[in-house]
């Protein structure tokens, strides 16, 4: 017998559908609960973000900002800076050598570190200061004033050594070890081309006095230093927009996700559906007990019923006791019926009714004079029947 040919290769469709590993999707969505982060995210996610402390900040920035205060402070005041410095010194020396010989003791260094490390502190302040404002401003501008202490509180999720090293291979920890590489290079380039144009001038160190020395070498480090930090800074902009850039990403919301917010915040949908439909039929309910006091049920005739009850004593106006359109139409005329309650045919007076005034409201003075004239017709009915 021949086996067909057509037969042989839907068999060997059928072998490689089975070695075939099924693809799952999932797998390669980015994480999140519900699906592919899509969404904007919400004021409330981000909300709650900030109050956890999750903000989009660059401490790149903070760090080549306060370099670059430092640098600019020791280029603007180096000379006084070094003045001081000198004079200390020089105090130093000739309170030591004073003393040595007749009053050097341990409580004389004691108290002459005390005072003299208090005068350098006094000469540094200001540049520890001018360090701490541009800090502070700079955390100010990126994450607004909200401190929060959140931060700092102990995770045991963070004792977890999978998820730690889960960190440390991260695709975020890559970026960094760029960033510092980078940093690093940047360094020694500028040091590499700064001093190789100082060669000359560093040869001539043999032959010049400690202060000039001083000098030169601390001009040559102002100027690295400044160059170096506005490197820095061109680096923690760019740090700056990409932490941006990640965070609003990260802060990055599923479909599902969304509904679960909107869940949590306003309830719901089908629960709020629920108490909403209990709410209609309590005020139906209330509504058919107040419907045999009414003096009248003013109709469409089909698709409108309203109930207007009158008491001088207790309103000014008519009020509205009951309305409905439709099959709740039809019910409030079988109970006005069966409580001997009169119904009139008014089409433009019921529709107006059922459209602009609330139940248990007065009627306005627009339509004063058009239930004035159905009641005035309804009373003198019950006189007569009387």
């Amino acid at each position: 017998m021949k086996i067909q040919p057509h037969i042989i290769h839907i068999e060997e469709n059928r072998t490689k559908e089975e070695n075939r590993l099924p693809l799952l999707l999932q797998f390669f969505a980015k994480e999140g609960k519900g699906g592919e982060k899509t969404e904007e995210p919400t004021p409330k996610k981000l909300s709650d973000a900030r109050k956890e402390g999750q903000v989009a900040k660059s401490q790149e920035l903070l760090n080549a900002a306060a370099l670059l205060t430092l640098f600019l402070i020791l280029r603007s005041f180096a000379g006084s800076i070094g003045n001081n410095f000198i004079g200390v010194f020089e105090q130093t020396y000739g309170i030591i050598s004073t003393y040595a010989v007749e009053e050097f003791s341990s409580i004389l260094v004691s108290n002459l570190i005390k005072r003299y490390l208090l005068k350098i502190l006094t000469i540094v302040l200001p540049i520890l200061v001018a360090g701490i404002l541009v800090a502070v401003i700079l955390n100010i501008y990126q994450v607004k004033w909200k401190p929060t202490s959140k931060p700092l509180r102990p995770k045991f999720s963070k004792l977890n050594p999978i998820s730690g090293f889960k960190k440390i291979i991260s695709g975020e920890k890559l970026i960094e070890l760029v960033k510092s590489i980078a940093k690093i290079l940047v360094i020694i380039i500028l040091v590499y081309n700064t001093l190789k144009d100082q060669i000359a001038l560093l040869s001539t160190f043999y032959g010049m006095n400690l202060t000039g020395a001083i000098i030169t070498i601390g001009s040559i480090v102002i100027d690295l230093g400044m160059k170096i930090s506005l490197v820095f800074l061109v680096i923690g902009v760019a740090d700056y927009f990409y932490q941006k850039h990640k965070f609003h990403n990260d802060m990055k919301m599923t479909k599902q996700e969304i509904k679960d917010e909107y869940k949590n915040s306003e309830g719901d949908p089908q629960i709020k559906g629920k108490i909403r439909q209990r709410m209609r039929e309590a005020s139906r309910r209330r509504m058919m007990q107040r419907l045999p006091e009414a003096d009248v049920v003013i109709t469409n005739p089909t698709h409108f019923a309203c109930a207007l009850l009158y008491d001088k004593e207790k309103s000014d106006a008519p009020i509205l006791v009951a309305k409905g359109a439709d099959l709740l139409a039809q019910k409030i005329k079988e109970v006005a019926k069966e409580n001997q309650v009169p119904v009139v045919e008014n089409k433009p007076l019921a529709r107006m009714l059922y459209y602009n005034v609330d139940l248990e409201q007065e009627i306005p003075p627009e339509l004063y004079q058009m239930a004035a004239e159905v009641l005035a017709y309804v009373y003198s009915l019950k006189n007569k029947v009387s």
